[in-house]
């Protein structure tokens, strides 16, 4: 049986396509399949870009299927799909979500659990939950950080979908594009974070989620802790800062 969650790799480069038209539901099979795939891209040391996308333009996730949610599924469900956004979220590569049309429920958190968010004019975001008499623990978690408490609970209770600017102001979306332009966009982006080193980008995403959740104090000790320790013995900081004294372009060995 064909797999509905495609993964591809192109150099140092990975994709991820939930290929479940028209609205990529996520049944367990799929979040399973998303979770195998993630849990193997967590050891990859050659990988430095991942993007996550659904296929088709209706939506990249309207969440995970109502059936899935029944008592005798729901422990195994929720278990598969929070180990899926752990591993995502603790990825040493950069994830890069590209939302088109829908993002509810389910897809929204697996959106929020990328570092990057790109998405088109025409996407849509929000939990419903609350329509259906239950909650999405998972954004209960995330969000009060991501968004901030009163965003989280205006979300969560009211169940209301939010338009891309809006979720650009709530620092959901990192750039919002007209439809047309949504794939250069992200194409351009891929190619920025591809164009400087591996080991840095990683590096630098560490640091970001040492600090996250932590008094600045703490924060500055880990970041300066990886900076002096990590960052200073690896071979392309002094060929960064040659290549911008010699005024030519780096040339990255990527460790």
């Amino acid at each position: 049986m064909t797999s509905s969650i495609v993964m591809e790799r192109h150099g140092r480069l990975a994709s991820i396509s939930i290929r479940r038209p028209p609205l990529n539901i996520l049944n367990l099979t799929a979040i399973q399949d998303l979770r195998h795939h993630l849990g193997e891209l967590m050891v990859d040391k050659d990988l430095q870009l991942l993007v996550l996308r659904g296929s088709g333009q209706r939506a990249f996730s309207a969440g995970v299927a109502v059936e899935d949610h029944s008592p005798e599924k729901v422990p195994d469900m929720l278990g598969e799909f929070h180990r899926a956004i752990s591993i995502l979220r603790d990825l040493p590569a950069i994830t890069v979500a590209v939302v088109q049309g829908h993002c509810l429920g389910g897809g929204m958190e697996l959106a929020a659990g990328c570092d990057l968010i790109v998405a088109s004019q025409d996407s849509r975001f929000g939990q419903p939950e609350i329509k259906l008499g239950c909650f999405p623990p998972l954004a209960a978690a995330l969000y009060p950080s991501l968004l901030g408490p009163k965003r989280t609970f205006d979300l969560l209770l009211t169940g209301r979908t939010v338009t891309c600017e809006e979720a650009v102001e709530m620092g959901l979306v990192n750039r919002c594009v007209p439809d047309p332009e949504l794939d250069s966009t992200v194409d351009e982006l891929v190619q920025t974070i591809l164009g400087h080193s591996l080991i840095v980008t990683r590096l630098t995403k560490r640091a970001i989620r040492a600090g996250q959740n932590q008094p600045f104090a703490e924060a500055l000790a880990l970041s300066e802790h990886i900076y002096l320790d990590e960052l200073t013995e690896t071979a392309d900081m002094p060929e960064g800062l040659a290549a911008f004294m010699e005024k030519r372009r780096p040339e990255w060995n990527h460790r």
